[in-house]
């Protein structure tokens, strides 16, 4: 009797009846352990058994692709209408440009007229304009008026066109806050007024203020800390800025009709210049005007029309400079006041006596 495991499986030696091509492998339970025979081949030969060709390699059809054998439903595609991308708006023309209001001393966040003009590459010079004409003109008329008063009644409008010319100097030079150049300078010129009023308005009084300002000039700048080329720059502002308010001091020594002449040339040849006119006509204009105030104002001489004329050239020198290197309107309203004035101080004192 043949040793038959439980569950119907083949024992030793047994063969597995012949099984037609397409009848399906019966599966094998696996015996029980402790149950049959214990022939330590016998998991081997089950293996082998089943290591030949069956009919699962044989006779099945090998696997096609999946693009081939997967069902795809026939799909009625409708014709898709293009889709439509607008164009980008056009970007609108530029419109005016907005105008720009003068700098303000609390801090204008707006682009002022010089940097504009800067970041536009246009002429380093802009014209005061005529706001800083007619205060230089109103200056100069109490010039003239404190000459005619008197030595202390003109001392008090050439104090403040001392101090408003070292201290638009050294903003004109971009240097701001500069107060021990601005205060220095100032006190030159104070210096020099003093010295005059107790020699008797002698001239020779600045020259020597002049020579000792520059000495205290190289000492300041020689304590300073920043760079020798920021050193050697504000020297060379404090200096010019002393010497200056210093030279404004000219109306104090000239004569008091000479100071009323060229006082009232700077003012009428300022105004004049300031007008809405083309350059090189504005400028002979302002010299005819010049030597009209100083022919009508000086007797109706010919030496008051060439004080005039000399006062006017130096105002216009003063004017030009003070609209150099795109200034700001702070600029405008101390530099291109008070430069036309006091460049035209030695020349006053110079042909007054001369002429006088």
């Amino acid at each position: 009797m043949t040793n038959q495991p439980y569950g119907g499986g083949y024992g030793y030696g047994a063969q597995e009846p012949p099984r037609t091509p397409y009848q399906q492998p019966q599966s094998q339970p696996q015996a029980w352990p402790g149950q049959g025979y214990d022939d330590p081949y016998a998991d081997q030969q089950h293996t082998q058994q089943w290591q030949g060709q069956t009919w699962e390699t044989q006779m099945q059809p090998p696997v096609a692709a999946a693009e081939e054998t997967s069902y795809l439903p026939p799909q009625s595609v409708a014709p898709v209408a293009p889709v439509h991308v607008p164009e980008p708006a056009p970007v609108a023309a530029a419109g005016p440009e907005p105008e720009y209001g003068p700098a303000t001393l609390a801090g204008n966040a707006r682009i002022t007229d010089a940097q504009r003009a800067r970041a536009e590459g246009r002429s380093p010079v802009i014209e005061p304009g005529m706001q800083p004409a007619v205060l230089t003109a109103v200056l100069g008329l109490l010039l003239a008026g404190g000459a005619a008063l008197g030595t202390y009644a003109l001392l008090v409008p050439l104090v403040v066109l001392q101090g408003v010319t070292a201290a638009g100097w050294f903003r004109l030079n971009g240097m701001w806050p500069a107060r021990q150049g601005i205060a220095l300078g100032f006190l030159g010129a104070l210096a020099a007024d003093a010295a005059m009023l107790l020699s008797d308005r002698s001239p020779g009084v600045i020259l020597g203020t002049l020579g000792v300002w520059v000495l205290l000039s190289l000492v300041l700048q020689l304590r300073s800390h920043a760079d020798p080329d920021e050193r050697m720059y504000g020297l060379m502002a404090t200096v010019v800025a002393a010497a200056l308010a210093i030279a404004a001091g000219g109306y104090l020594a000239a004569d008091a009709d000479a100071v009323v002449v060229g006082a009232v040339a700077v003012a009428a040849a300022m105004v004049v210049r300031a007008l809405p006119v083309a350059t090189a006509a504005s400028v002979v204009i302002a010299l005819a005007a010049g030597a009209g105030a100083g022919y009508a104002v000086g007797g109706t001489t010919s030496d008051g029309a060439l004080l005039g004329v000399g006062a006017a050239v130096c105002a216009l020198i003063g004017h030009r400079v003070a609209g150099y290197d795109y200034p700001s309107r702070f600029v405008h309203f101390t530099a291109g006041v008070a430069l036309p004035l006091a460049a035209a101080g030695p020349v006053v004192y110079t042909l007054g006596r001369m002429f006088g």
